[in-house]
């Protein structure tokens, strides 16, 4: 991975420092961060010369991302280049608006790197995801447009879905809409012959069923999931009863935070964890009474995250998630998280996850 993303070589140290001139310095700052700036207690280019100096941020407030215009959190560095705005799914309330400029195109890299190792590149694409403002189709398409690949969309709304279970108790709204998005789905699955299926875990516990033939018949090699996960009961059903001969990889995390890649657990009886590649983005899992004490491996505490894009900084954001801490994985070298779960306490965002 480290051979394709040659930023990926630099330390978290020294990407650090780096990130701090491009998100401060007036030549290159975004408008959103330099306004910001005369108001912090210290100097970002002078005093953060290292990751742990991060912590002079403080906690990120995320609200702050409401009602900023676009524009505004595009760094002057970046002036006259292509960007996309991307929207979260609105999972704690109105979602957050962000720009992309070259995140997509690393994420597209890791996943590529990844697939190839899992003897997974190329074939067609069938994506049962969010569409519109949101990062995860938009990402899937950028990931087929790489090997030359058709990629099949389902008109999704996650927020349509959202909306509905605020509204109501019953949940009609919400299963009515699943069976519209799987009957899309059967449908492309019978006309064309993908390789590649990315969906929801949720999803693909209603989907799996609803077919009339196990996936591998219809020609899918893997199944790739993000956003909302299964129980491990749910995730052993899955595989059992459907996805006999094919792969099943999954992400965690946001549009905020980025993608942290699958890695395989090292027996049936262990949950696979995840890792967030730095230096672009780190996750850390955190002491609920003090979120700036790590947890030790095994235990589990609150999802604590940084992102160190180009496009994005956010320092010291508290996810709405829990985890249990997990060690370096063979295929990742650096920590991950494990067991991942909504994060419960009275402090806690109320959340609201649909199908996604």
């Amino acid at each position: 991975m480290r051979e394709q993303i040659p930023a990926m070589r630099e330390s978290l140290d020294e990407w650090t420092a780096r990130m701090m001139s491009w998100h401060f310095s007036e030549e290159t700052g975004s408008p959103f961060w330099l306004a910001r700036r005369s108001r912090l207690p210290f100097d970002p280019i002078r005093d953060v010369t290292d990751y742990a100096s991060l912590r002079l941020f403080g906690l990120f407030d995320k609200t702050d991302l409401r009602g900023v215009s676009a524009r505004d959190l595009v760094p002057k560095g970046f002036a006259g280049r292509p960007f996309r705005v991307v929207e979260t799914g609105g999972t704690s309330g109105p979602p957050y608006r962000v720009v992309d400029v070259t995140r997509a195109v690393y994420d597209v890299k890791m996943y590529r790197v990844m697939l190839e190792a899992r003897g997974l590149l190329g074939g067609d694409i069938l994506a049962m995801t969010p569409s519109g403002p949101h990062a995860y189709g938009h990402f899937v398409k950028l990931l087929g447009d790489s090997w030359g690949a058709a990629v099949f969309s389902v008109d999704f709304d996650p927020r349509w879905v959202k909306h509905r279970l605020r509204a109501s108790n019953d949940g009609d709204g919400a299963d009515a809409y699943v069976e519209h998005l799987v009957a899309q789905t059967a449908d492309l699955l019978r006309d064309e012959r993908v390789s590649l299926l990315f969906t929801t875990a949720k999803l693909l516990l209603s989907l799996a069923p609803a077919l009339d033939k196990p996936l591998a018949e219809y020609g899918v090699r893997a199944v790739c999931t993000g956003g909302t996960s299964c129980s491990p009961e749910e995730a052993r059903y899955l595989r059992e009863e459907y996805l006999d001969g094919v792969q099943w990889i999954d992400t965690y995390g946001n549009t905020l935070v980025g993608h942290a890649l699958q890695g395989d657990a090292p027996s049936p009886e262990e949950p696979h964890s995840y890792h967030l590649p730095p230096p672009f983005a780190v996750m850390h899992v955190v002491r609920p009474d003090d979120v700036w004490r790590e947890a030790a491996t095994g235990e589990r505490g609150r999802i604590r995250a940084v992102t160190l894009l180009e496009d994005l900084f956010l320092p010291n954001l508290l996810e709405r998630d829990s985890a249990v801490s997990a060690p370096p994985h063979p295929w990742f070298p650096w920590p991950g998280v494990a067991r991942v779960g909504p994060y419960e306490a009275e402090d806690a965002d109320q959340i609201t996850e649909g199908v996604y």
